[in-house]
């Protein structure tokens, strides 16, 4: 999935350095929004830090697979729900100091219920929850993750009409 490369770079003044990255082959990220204004968020266990978190879904890419094509693989598979209107809104470089991830955001509306393919060893829970319960969450610190965090910035002013 990730791969550490050490690169020895020249620097500005003519001198070299170390340089070490992960390269990350890419996301997307959906934003569900029902008609109603409600998010559809997943709980789910991440091991690096032992806990739970609320996340909008998301994936990595497949080799030679588009954005777009991820995020609508991502949403069935994780959540059971299928989009007819989609709309890229912008990309995210979550850690331009030590990994070339970029991540795609988009915007999945009109939702139908199709029922979750999860992959083998992936455990997690939807839920529908209003988009303002949802910015609590974050003043709360009950949602931490930057990239659902920056999601769910981005539908409040979508539904705002301020993007």
């Amino acid at each position: 999935m990730l791969e550490v490369n050490e690169d020895e770079v020249t620097l500005p003044d003519g001198g070299t350095a170390l340089r070490e990255y992960i390269v990350h082959p890419g996301a997307a990220i959906i934003l569900p929004l029902f008609d109603d204004g409600s998010v559809l968020l997943e709980r789910q266990f991440r091991y690096p830090l032992g806990q739970h978190f609320y996340e909008l879904p998301a994936g990595r890419l497949e080799p030679d697979e588009a954005s777009l094509a991820t995020a609508k693989r991502e949403l069935l598979e994780e959540t059971g729900y299928v989009a007819t209107e989609w709309r890229e809104l912008g990309r995210l470089h979550p850690c331009i100091g030590y990994s070339n991830e970029q991540i795609d955001f988009f915007l999945a509306r009109k939702l139908e219920f199709r029922g979750a393919q999860l992959d083998e060893g992936e455990f997690l829970e939807t839920m529908r929850v209003p988009l303002p319960e949802s910015l609590d969450w974050i003043r709360r610190g009950r949602i931490t993750d930057a990239k659902t965090i920056l999601g769910l910035f981005w539908a409040e002013k979508l539904l705002k009409e301020n993007w």
